[in-house]
């Protein structure tokens, strides 16, 4: 992990002075837990979540929101402000959270490789776990009271990467295994084996 944090910090800013790093995958593919240990690596850099930007009636359509709230002010070197969902009170909150322009900020959740999104991202990471294990954790996780929900996600989720897919531009694979995670290049080809392996790790490296 602390690698790969090595490899995002010195890559050269993409938003502003922001590494922006997206971490895309299906719901329930460990992109929060992952992205939470990468925040750790990188020594505390702020994590923002796509549940926060999006709600129950717009599930994808949250791109104009993100792009205003959140990117430009970031692109500009000043701290963005933006009013997180509560998925209990169906509505966004009255309070805002900011979110400063760090040397890696990180954006977690599904679609954060979406086409609006990607001219802004210094690199695109994918959880690699096939949809339908995710979708399995993630209604174990959820429970029973959120199943309701989680059939109209499916739908939805399939649609937006019918419409938008962000699999075939991540520059980075990462794959979790008993040992902790294993990072691949990515199919964007941007990214190569040599710039992510570690001496003696062969075509990948673990974290």
């Amino acid at each position: 992990m602390h690698t790969l944090a090595d490899r995002l910090r010195r890559l050269p800013p993409s938003c502003g002075p922001v590494r922006l790093v997206g971490v895309d995958g299906h719901a329930g593919s460990g992109k929060s837990t992952f992205t939470a240990r990468l925040s750790v690596a990188l020594g505390g850099a702020p994590v923002l979540h796509l549940d926060d930007v999006s709600g129950h009636e717009e599930l994808f359509a949250w791109d104009g929101r993100l792009l205003t709230e959140v990117v430009a002010p970031l692109a500009r070197g000043l701290t963005a402000h933006y009013a997180p969902y509560d998925w209990r009170a169906r509505r966004f909150g009255p309070a805002t959270r900011a979110l400063a322009p760090a040397p890696v900020v990180l954006v977690e959740g599904v679609g954060a490789g979406r086409r609006a999104l990607r001219p802004h991202l210094a690199r695109l990471l994918w959880m690699e776990l096939p949809r339908e294990e995710s979708w399995r954790r993630g209604r174990a996780r959820d429970g029973a009271e959120q199943r309701e929900f989680w059939a109209d996600w499916v739908e939805a989720e399939r649609r937006h990467f019918a419409e938008d897919p962000s699999r075939p531009f991540a520059d980075l694979l990462v794959r979790q295994s008993g040992h902790g995670y294993e990072v691949l290049p990515g199919p964007s080809g941007r990214v190569g084996p040599d710039q992510i392996a570690t001496e003696g790790e062969g075509s990948s490296a673990m974290c």
